[in-house]
């Protein structure tokens, strides 16, 4: 198995673009390159550009019908149809938006055949991570739900164990609906509670049915949660839950709006304790993944110059086992061209200034504490169904 990561990466993924009053604004993903290039972490890794998913590759997880419906809005917006999620306020149809949709998706597949076949340990698309789009549907800024579809290629090519772990501040609920019934994916999702955020599901009691019970796993994270809480919820569930499992492949999902500068949603997580689930995501993908496969996705966020860069750029460095120095100030030239971009200032440090830490849920916890509620309801509702300790 090569050393060297993959970084999936082809400039057109920025013509996935719902327009300028659209939150889902593509510059996150031009700078986001930029400051991986500026970081030179594009020498570390191997930068691959993957075909489009076809629709053989796209029926995995999405009907051949919404194919279809997707490509006659592609060629004419004015065309789309609301009965599959299309020329919505959310998912405003646009010219392009097949090949757009189909060649982000295509970066997943390709990243998830690289993994299985031994060409590399470790695999990021930022630019993917659609993980709201459903089988029939559009939905949440998401077209061809990318993520699925990986996951979907790796069974297809023999998988017997996948984990997906979900750390957006958004439900990963067309992930989950994908593998609902299906015992050889377990699904993790940590967000904010569905009372407060779209798409409203993700409730601890959504665990899975039929053969597949017990594989869905949700955490509801109350308001208002930060560094402390949001980490003390990781590390309570999803290392208990791998270890058990013991994935071949663990899919990850780092949507960078747990900000608490992001716009859309509210929790209050810094950057640095992004980092830090990144970083744990690669030593759980060491740890308990067969030889270290990991492919990790980015997602939504929504601060897209201040946050969404930043975030990614160390996802790609942790990939790349080259870190980057969170003391350090981003290159002069990527700030030049988030200022040529958007006429904004670009951040001058990669740390939000916190040091993140949390207490072990061995250590005990609290009845009255909302999220040490939010945990127990979740191991409560599908610890058990996996023959584990609530």
């Amino acid at each position: 198995m090569s050393g060297r990561a993959q970084l999936m990466w082809d400039d057109a993924v920025t013509a996935y673009d719902f327009g300028p009053s659209h939150p889902m604004d593509p510059v996150r993903l031009a700078l986001t390159m930029g400051l991986v290039r500026a970081y030179e972490l594009d020498r570390a890794v191997d930068v691959v550009a993957a075909p489009p998913a076809g629709d053989s590759t796209l029926r995995l997880v999405h009907r051949q019908e919404y194919v279809d419906a997707v490509r006659r809005a592609s060629r004419d917006p004015r065309a789309a149809e609301m009965s599959y999620g299309l020329g919505t306020t959310d998912d405003p149809a646009f010219a392009g938006m097949h090949e757009a949709s189909a060649l982000i998706a295509g970066q997943s597949v390709g990243a998830a055949e690289a993994l299985w076949r031994g060409e590399c340990a470790h695999a990021v698309n930022f630019a993917g991570g659609l993980h709201h789009a459903m089988p029939g549907a559009a939905s949440g800024f998401c077209v061809y739900n990318d993520a699925a579809l990986a996951i979907a290629r790796l069974l297809e090519l023999g998988a017997e164990r996948v984990a997906y772990v979900d750390v957006d501040v958004h439900h990963g609920d067309g992930v989950q609906a994908a593998f609902w019934e299906d015992p050889r994916v377990l699904t993790v999702s940590l967000h904010e509670h569905p009372r407060t955020l779209f798409p409203a599901t993700g409730w601890p009691e959504e665990t899975g049915a039929g053969a597949g019970e017990g594989g869905a796993v949700n955490v509801a994270l109350p308001a208002g949660t930060g560094d402390e809480g949001w980490l003390r919820a990781f590390h309570a569930v999803v290392p208990e839950l791998l270890a058990d499992f013991r994935p071949q492949v663990l899919v990850t999902q780092h949507g960078a709006d747990t900000h608490f500068e992001d716009p859309l949603a509210h929790l209050a997580v810094s950057l640095d304790a992004q980092r830090a689930v990144q970083a744990s995501c690669h030593d759980l993908a060491h740890e308990y993944a067969d030889g270290g496969r990991w492919l990790a996705l980015g997602g939504g966020g929504y601060a897209v110059v201040d946050v969404v860069p930043r975030s990614w750029t160390h996802l790609v460095g942790i990939a790349a086992h080259e870190p980057v120095d969170p003391l350090s100030e981003p290159p002069e030239v990527w700030r030049h061209e988030v200022y040529a971009r958007t006429r904004q200032r670009g951040p001058g440090r990669m740390t939000d200034g916190r040091t993140p830490a949390w207490r072990s849920w061995e250590s005990g916890y609290d009845p009255a504490d909302r999220l040490d509620q939010a945990v127990l309801a979740t191991r409560k509702a599908v610890f058990p169904l996996r023959g584990l300790l609530a």
